[in-house]
């Protein structure tokens, strides 16, 4: 019995409902071969593909027919230009994301702020935004130290070993938000979750972890606590950043300047959406 071309079972897993592209990449990582290498397809797509192949690629298929994200299913996410190791453990990265590390980097750039900065993620997950600061800082030749926390022990797992892949030297912590964090910081980051707890939009993500999605009846719970226990870990002139949903920001701007934050603003996100808002903390002390 013949075994299907590489068109052909692309244009089987279209009729399971999955996109072009994503059924791309699944037949590339059945195959082996990276994912830039879609033209390849392109230029074999009269290839039969070996019973073994063709199986896995079905079960990959179906996999992501019920919903499961592409990064689970193939192990790894790209996130700000570095390849994440990524499971049911932790959140998939997502591309907002990098608005939240990219001022950060435009920050720790900025007249005034440390030479050797201190810098905290909260909520690390798989590390993504405290991998990228790092990873992009010691491509300028900057010394920094990061600190990356999560109540989570599985996720830190994946962030450690994500370090480790990509050779950066960082500390984590596991805890509650700030409970467990001792010391000052130039910066603290954060995409905690944000998501109301009876949004509909849960249930098309309900393949990734509920705790690091949800936070109470309006999405700010732990924004709340994190905005209210940040002044404590602050240095003087050191700025808070959080990420949270597009409808949050004018609430989360809100709360900043009612604990006494200063240029206290918000940031877009490619689309064009307020993505993150952050604030300055000059006291001296919480």
């Amino acid at each position: 019995m013949n075994q299907p071309t590489c068109a052909q079972a692309l244009a089987t897993a279209q009729t399971l409902g999955l996109e072009r592209l994503d059924s791309q990449l699944l037949l590339l990582h059945a195959l082996g071969k990276p994912f830039d290498a879609r033209a390849w397809l392109l230029a074999h797509d009269t290839d039969e593909l070996t019973e073994e192949i063709a199986r896995h690629f079905r079960a990959l298929c179906l996999r992501r027919a019920t919903g499961e994200p592409l990064a689970y299913i193939v192990g790894s996410k790209e996130f700000f230009g570095l390849e994440l190791q990524v499971d049911s453990r932790v959140l998939v990265p997502r591309p907002d994301t990098e608005t939240l590390v990219q001022w950060s980097l435009d920050l720790l750039r900025a007249p005034g702020m440390p030479p050797t900065p201190e810098i905290l993620d909260l909520g690390t997950g798989s590390g993504a935004i405290a991998l990228a600061i790092a990873h992009s800082l010691r491509a300028a030749s900057r010394q920094a130290r990061v600190v990356a926390v999560d109540v989570s022990a599985d996720a830190l797992c994946v962030a450690r070993e994500n370090a480790r892949r990509l050779g950066l030297d960082m500390q984590f912590i596991e805890s509650r938000w700030l409970e467990k964090v001792s010391g000052h910081f130039d910066l603290i980051a954060s995409n905690p979750p944000y998501i109301a707890s009876a949004d509909p939009h849960l249930i098309a993500l309900q393949h990734e972890p509920l705790a690091a999605l949800a936070a109470g009846v309006d999405g700010l719970d732990d924004i709340r606590q994190i905005i209210q226990q940040a002044p404590g870990h602050l240095q003087p002139g050191g700025w808070l950043l959080l990420e949270h949903g597009y409808e949050q920001a004018g609430a989360v701007r809100d709360l900043l300047a009612q604990r006494g934050f200063l240029q206290v603003q918000s940031r877009l996100d490619l689309p064009g959406i307020e993505r993150c808002s952050g604030g300055k903390w000059l006291a001296s002390a919480a």
